[in-house]
């Protein structure tokens, strides 16, 4: 039980962190489109964290508001990701690149840890997550193009799949 729940907290961690990665790559966007895409990722991640935090049984994070509320970890991988893109040289598509990045990992690792995870209700969180997590990334791509002005969603292999 002790991994199970250690794998809830980090899951936690993580969508928190995409929560805040989208959140931070929103307030760069200077597209009206492209911005109202990552504040609704970042509602979603928030969602996700919250799925999770009902399953989690330790006492070690606080209530889930103070738990969000607190300021994102600079060290983690979705946060040193944006910190990238931020600055003059930011760039949508430089974001939505490392959004359909992050998001294809994510996947991956929630799939990892299904398989892993022994409690069905449990399990049933991290494939659903791991099911919505594939979707953001059909979003992001979608969005990709329409930035890239691609005549067809065809041209993906072409500009992002290669």
């Amino acid at each position: 039980m002790k991994d199970t729940q250690d794998a809830i907290r980090q899951a936690i961690q993580t969508e928190k962190n995409a929560m805040n990665f989208y959140e931070i790559g929103a307030q760069q966007m200077k597209d009206k489109e492209a911005k109202r895409l990552f504040e609704q990722l970042a509602k979603e991640e928030k969602e996700h964290a919250l799925q999770f935090f009902r399953a989690y049984n330790g006492s070690d994070l606080g209530s889930f508001d103070e738990f969000i509320a607190a300021p994102p970890q600079n060290e983690a991988l979705w946060i040193n990701s944006i910190q990238k893109v931020i600055g003059p040289d930011f760039t949508e598509q430089k974001a939505l690149e490392y959004a359909m990045e992050k998001e294809t990992h994510l996947e991956k690792a929630l799939r990892e840890t299904a398989a892993r995870i022994t409690d069905p209700a449990i399990k049933e969180i991290f494939i659903l997550n791991a099911n919505e997590t594939h979707n953001h990334y059909l979003t992001i791509e979608s969005e990709y193009a329409r930035i890239m002005a691609m005549v067809d969603e065809s041209d993906m292999d072409t500009f992002v799949r290669e």
